[in-house]
């Protein structure tokens, strides 16, 4: 029975031998330029020791003389592998070893070709790429700018951008980008503003909920303002421009040419009007607020719109430590109180603690009672004739009630 257990551990130790030259063999092959080569070298020292070594034996004394004989012929065959190996930890630090480059797409020649103004070549050298790396996210809007910008082909580039977003594989910001970016091809190069919209409606309906969608919202708002502008480059209709004033370089003032600024309180009706059809738009919502705080030192209507946004859970926080910075300057600049302005800045420290604004933020409230040292007291500004609260009376979408009551 030991007799067959030694015979056992005997023929274990000869496979795992075997299986272990027979890696490294296989790991030689696949590491080197040329495997031919390397087999070769293998298949001629195998038999070359072996007969070597029986020679040797067989000439008596002159048989070292053969054996330092095979050693420099293996040596000349085998030092550089045997040098490489050794040193292979150390010079693998400064070329990267012999891992292989990633495989990526190269899009020089797509580019050269269509800077030189050969479009349809671009394309198909796009194409070539794109049959190696079907989701390439760069090849994709590569090939949609020649189809939209240089071939004026926008259903081809629509076409290419919802083959890639049909894909599971494509990532949800790179499908928005894409969207966002062929709403831009048909304003600008199409002036189609129903197809501008499709593109955005398209990240609303994927992304709902998801600052993607705000974005799209957003830039949904503005659209009936371009339409207009459009609408109004296309029509070129003849100006007559008035007769400008004489003698400018003589006048002694020259305030009575200045163009009339709008009105705050018309242009802050102009914006309740907007955000009761686009309540998203953050934008106006700011612009607003701003009218509201500096022109009708209103804190507690700034305050309203600026908190309406900076609540909504889908802004970025870039944007919501910004408003709340606006908030706390409003606050100063209309008599708010040291410990109110504290707490509104850090609201930003509270909801950001690790990004980089939170930094920004506790340097600007180490500094905030030197903020307060020698600032006026706000005199109350007189309003026009007008009715002081013309445009802040508006109701919110499902309210009855009037924000100016």
């Amino acid at each position: 029975m030991r007799h067959v257990i030694d015979h056992l551990i005997g023929l274990i130790g000869i496979v795992v031998a075997v299986a272990l030259v027979g890696w490294g063999f296989y790991g030689m092959l696949k590491r080197s330029d040329d495997p031919w080569k390397m087999l070769f070298k293998w298949l001629f020292t195998t038999p070359f020791v072996f007969f070597s070594i029986k020679f040797a034996h067989d000439l008596g004394p002159f048989g070292p003389f053969l054996i330092v004989a095979m050693a420099v012929v293996l040596s000349i065959m085998w030092t550089p592998h045997i040098a490489e190996w050794a040193f292979s930890p150390l010079t693998d630090l400064f070329d990267g070893g012999s891992v292989p480059p990633e495989k990526k797409p190269f899009y020089s020649i797509a580019k050269t070709k269509r800077k030189r103004g050969l479009y349809a070549e671009a394309v198909e050298e796009v194409r070539k790429q794109l049959a190696k790396f079907p989701n390439d996210f760069e090849g994709i809007m590569l090939l949609a700018s020649v189809q939209a910008e240089d071939l004026k082909d926008l259903p081809a580039a629509e076409n290419t951008l919802n083959q890639y977003c049909a894909s599971t594989d494509a990532p949800d910001n790179f499908v928005a980008v894409a969207w966002t970016t062929m709403a831009d091809w048909y304003l600008k190069i199409g002036l189609d503003v129903d197809g501008a919209r499709g593109s955005l409606e398209k990240i609303i309906t994927l992304f709902p909920e998801t600052e993607m969608a705000l974005h799209a919202e957003q830039r949904l708002a503005h659209l009936t303002e371009t339409e207009s502008m459009l609408l109004g480059a296309s029509a070129r209709k003849t100006v007559i421009l008035p007769v400008g004033p004489k003698n400018l370089g003589l006048m002694n003032s020259m305030a009575h040419i200045k163009p009339k600024e709008i009105e705050p309180g018309r242009l802050a009706a102009a914006h309740v009007k907007h955000l009761e059809s686009h309540p998203n738009d953050s934008e106006v919502r700011e612009k607003l607020a701003t009218i509201y705080a500096r022109d009708f030192k209103r804190l507690d209507l700034a305050t309203m719109e600026l908190v309406q946004i900076i609540n909504e859970p889908r802004q970025s926080p870039k944007q919501v430590a910004g408003w709340l910075n606006l908030l706390a300057n409003f606050q100063i600049e209309l008599g708010a109180d040291v410990d109110t302005v504290r707490s509104t800045l850090e609201t930003i420290l509270a909801r950001f603690p690790e990004l980089p604004i939170a930094d920004i933020t506790r340097r600007r409230l180490e500094r905030l009672n030197s903020e307060f040292k020698g600032l006026e007291k706000n005199e109350g500004i007189k309003l026009g004739t007008y009715e002081q609260n013309i445009g802040l009376k508006y109701g919110r979408p499902g309210s009855g009630r009037s924000t100016g009551e």
